[in-house]
């Protein structure tokens, strides 16, 4: 495997240089409009315009490694006086089009005024020189594979809802590669490099169903988790499943990015769609691309201690906007928030994405191609994403769902843990901050009341009589033992009411807070409706699972006595535990550890 963390078929060569196309700031005003001349009209008149070649293909443009134009002698390059869409195409005919012997500057503004999003520009040219950019930033794109998990059956889909719309989850992954001379630089740790890459950022972004509103669940890198068993989709090597728990952030190094999202998937039972992978060096650009990032501290803070410690951020008591560099410092800095930990770390992570979040709202009136290019190029460069975001165009229908999400609808979290030594663990209420995400419901308690229809099988249940039952005993809690003879009692229980073929497992069930009726397959899911309905238990309590052979009723602790199943009305309050940000809170400030001050 790769160490570098940079994975799958990376950058595809195309036959040009590294860079491709841009526009050059000398013929746009700081609002974006093109500059006229004296005699009134934009730029150089449309017969200056470089048109087809004899073969019927766009004028190439010469660039820079960077992606930049290259200017020529007089200081503007050639696409300076192409236009956004050029008429090589097939049917377009020759040259602009042109009024008067003139280009048409409104129709230029109409089409900078047309988007206030990065990639909305890349969309605009469907040949020429818009076209080649497009292709050039489709080229920028690394993938790797999404789930490299021997579990992937494991978190089903969510449904979809009465609008058939369905919610997105999307794992975001930092990685602390020190593959590269400039990720050595910004990482440190001189004897670190070339090492295995780790995930010491881990943040599920979910987008509920209707779009209203975004909760995002960071886990501290230091939680302790069960690995599975994953396999490296570039040389097939083998990762067998962790025996004893593991910290979360060695799961990058374990095949790439597919098993910490397999990872994530068997903690927390929410499927995954989509992963985002970004390193040092390309938290630096972005933040650059972005323009600066406002971040709070309540005493000036220096993130170094006397054996050399910490990130080496220095700012002082108040806002602060970083960029760049100091991005990254204020991303990594634990030494010197709180009390040290990455729990403090995680709060300070937060903030700026929040902040960002605000940022890129206001900023959303950008114009100038080239600031617009120049950041979709670097978003590009910046980001390892799964196979299914192999595409431009793809990046940019996700960025336009993230963005229907009003800031006041954002929710921060990190996931409710306790210290198992000097790791952490998730507690009681990380299960229930996973169940509220899994359930798509809203972590700011906004919700629309949501009516619920019980969802009948379209297979109909065999009889009474011919329908197998296992039950399982899973009474047992964090704080109680299970109940002797449980699954023995639920069992005559269920003969008693026809089910004559049901029966008790002498193996004890993983403990479960709540009855479940699970059931292998399709063929099998009126049967265990049936057994469902049976019990007054709840349709939405029967669930498909591939860790059973036939319908299991696992008893669980909200059932420990009694013949009558009573379902307990679920709290879906966030967890105080949770410690939940919301992203329109703009007054949010790190407390300073005062050993880390300075005057």
């Amino acid at each position: 495997m790769a160490q570098s963390g940079v994975r799958g078929e990376g950058r595809r060569s195309n036959g040009r240089g590294a860079g491709e196309l841009g526009w050059d700031d000398s013929l746009y005003d700081e609002s974006g409009e093109p500059v006229r001349g004296a005699d009134g009209d934009s730029g150089r008149g449309a017969e200056s315009v470089p048109g087809p070649r004899a073969d019927g293909e766009p004028a190439a443009v010469p660039v820079a490694a960077d992606g930049d134009p290259v200017p020529g002698a007089d200081g503007r390059t050639a696409e300076d006086t192409m236009p956004l869409k050029a008429q090589g195409s097939s049917g377009s005919g020759g040259g602009a089009r042109r009024h008067g012997g003139r280009s048409r500057p409104r129709r230029k503004r109409r089409i900078l005024r047309w988007s206030a999003m990065v990639l909305a520009v890349l969309i605009l040219g469907t040949a020429g020189a818009g076209y080649l950019y497009y292709q050039h930033l489709n080229d920028n794109i690394q993938k790797d594979k999404l789930n490299i998990g021997d579990e992937k059956d494991r978190a089903a889909k969510s449904e979809a809802n009465a609008a058939g719309q369905t919610p997105l989850n999307i794992l975001l992954i930092g990685s602390d590669a020190r593959d590269t001379e400039e990720n050595q630089e910004l990482g440190g740790a001189k004897e670190t490099f070339g090492s295995t890459p780790l995930a010491d950022v881990q943040m599920l972004l979910h987008l509920s169903a209707d779009r209203t509103n975004m909760s995002v669940i960071s886990m501290p890198r230091d939680t302790l988790v069960d690995i599975p068993k994953c396999t490296d989709p570039d040389d097939g090597e083998v990762y067998a499943a962790t025996t004893v728990r593991t910290l979360t952030n060695r799961t990058l190094g374990r095949g790439g990015p597919g098993c910490t999202v397999a990872t994530w998937e068997k903690l927390t039972d929410i499927h995954i769609d989509h992963f985002m992978q970004i390193d040092f060096s390309g938290v630096v650009s972005m933040a650059d691309a972005i323009g600066g990032v406002p971040v709070c501290v309540d005493a000036n803070v220096e993130s170094r201690d006397s054996q050399g410690h910490g990130s080496g951020l220095k700012l002082e008591e108040g806002t602060t906007y970083v960029k760049g560099e100091k991005a990254l410092q204020w991303l990594r800095t634990r030494y010197g928030f709180e009390d040290g930990s990455d729990l403090a770390r995680a709060k300070a992570q937060h903030q700026y994405m929040n902040s960002m979040v605000r940022q890129l709202r206001e900023n959303a009136t950008i114009t100038n191609p080239t600031k617009l290019l120049k950041l979709a190029n670097t978003a590009t460069k910046a980001l390892i994403v799964d196979e299914s975001l192999d595409e431009v165009g793809k990046l940019y229908d996700l960025g336009n769902e993230l963005k229907k999400v009003e800031p006041k609808r954002i929710t921060m979290t990190t996931m409710p843990n306790r210290y198992v030594g000097v790791h952490v663990e998730p507690t009681d209420d990380a299960a229930k901050l996973f169940r509220l995400v899994r359930e798509d419901i809203a972590l700011d308690g906004k919700d629309k009341k949501k009516t619920t229809t019980e969802k009948a099988s379209s297979d109909p249940a065999a009889a009474d009589d011919k329908i197998g039952v296992a039950v399982l005993n899973g009474t047992r809690t964090s704080t109680l033992g299970p109940v002797s003879g449980r699954a023995s009692d639920v069992s005559e229980l269920l003969v008693g009411k026809g089910f004559t073929q049901a029966s008790a497992e002498q193996t004890e069930a993983t403990a479960e807070d709540k009855t479940l009726i699970k059931y292998p397959s399709a063929d099998l899911e009126g049967d265990a409706q049936r057994v469902a309905k049976a019990l007054g238990i709840p349709t939405s309590s029967v669930e498909k699972s591939t860790n059973v052979s036939g319908v299991t009723l696992v008893v669980g602790a909200d059932w420990r006595e009694g013949t009558t199943y009573k379902a307990e009305v679920e709290d879906n309050t966030i967890p105080d535990t949770a410690e939940a940000l919301n992203g329109a809170n703009d007054e949010a400030c790190m407390h300073v550890n005062p050993n880390y001050t300075w005057s």
